[in-house]
């Protein structure tokens, strides 16, 4: 199972997007809410290559952007080959 990340503000319409779409595929998700951490934001932007918005999302700790990108990608039939790929430990 993969290891999905999400970076999300509480009232987000693009990181409910997001959640709503990884939760009808049944995953399950770590999800770091900068704007109750707000400590996490410097975090997410290193990580996001300078990304500042919401939601930031990352399979296997590769960044794949934001709710459109991640959109885009199921689209296209990608994601799930993503989220197939199992976590190195």
């Amino acid at each position: 199972m993969a290891k999905v990340e999400i970076y999300t503000k509480q009232y987000c319409p693009y990181c409910v997007r997001a959640k709503q779409l990884l939760n009808a595929k049944g995953l399950k998700f770590i999800e770091f809410p900068i704007d109750l951490q707000p400590e996490l934001r410097e975090e997410m932007i290193s990580r996001a290559n300078g990304g500042y918005t919401v939601p930031q999302i990352f399979i296997n700790g590769r960044h794949i952007g934001g709710c459109d990108d991640m959109m885009a990608l199921e689209s296209q039939g990608k994601l799930d080959t993503l989220l197939a790929d199992m976590v190195e430990c």
